[in-house]
């Protein structure tokens, strides 16, 4: 299987669990990050999910137009970031899913219009290293939304 057909694949699953829990309040907190110690409750959780993808989906495009790896990516102490899960983390879920279904079809895109030598090309993180998009593409989006799919599935719903 391709690279592209696996991610997709995921996508698709990942993305039907979220949406199943759209229409869901949960209460409580995740379990602590283990570099960090957060713990995030729902709204946290959707705010970073919808501000996410547009963030590495760009991020991509740096890899993909440089010609030597170039530097990407930010950390979890990013500013941006930050404020960004502070301003939406009240909204309701089902209004920030919407916000990933949008998303979700640029990066559908992205994933889909990658030729086989795009899957190698390199950037460098900051904390990371020399990453793939591969990599990139695993470990801040169509992993990263597995991992937040797995913290909701961890709150109690009411």
């Amino acid at each position: 299987m391709s690279p592209a057909a696996g991610f997709l694949e995921r996508l698709d699953a990942v993305v039907a669990r979220l949406e199943a829990h759209a229409g869901r309040r949960a209460r409580g907190v995740t379990e602590a990050d283990p570099r960090t110690g957060e713990r995030w409750d729902q709204g946290q959780i959707w705010a970073h999910v919808a501000e996410f993808i547009p963030y590495w989906i760009v991020e991509a495009g740096v890899v993909l137009a440089a010609d030597e790896p170039p530097a990407f990516g930010r950390t979890q102490s990013d500013p941006g970031r930050i404020g960004e899960i502070a301003r939406r983390r009240n909204e309701p879920p089902a209004t920030l899913m919407a916000t990933v279904r949008e998303e979700e079809a640029a990066l559908r895109e992205l994933i889909a219009g990658l030729d086989a030598s795009a899957w190698e090309r390199r950037g460098i993180h900051p904390t990371l290293g020399s990453m793939t998009l591969t990599q990139l593409v695993e470990d801040f989006l169509v992993g990263h939304l597995e991992q937040h799919a797995d913290q909701l599935d961890s709150l109690d719903s009411t």
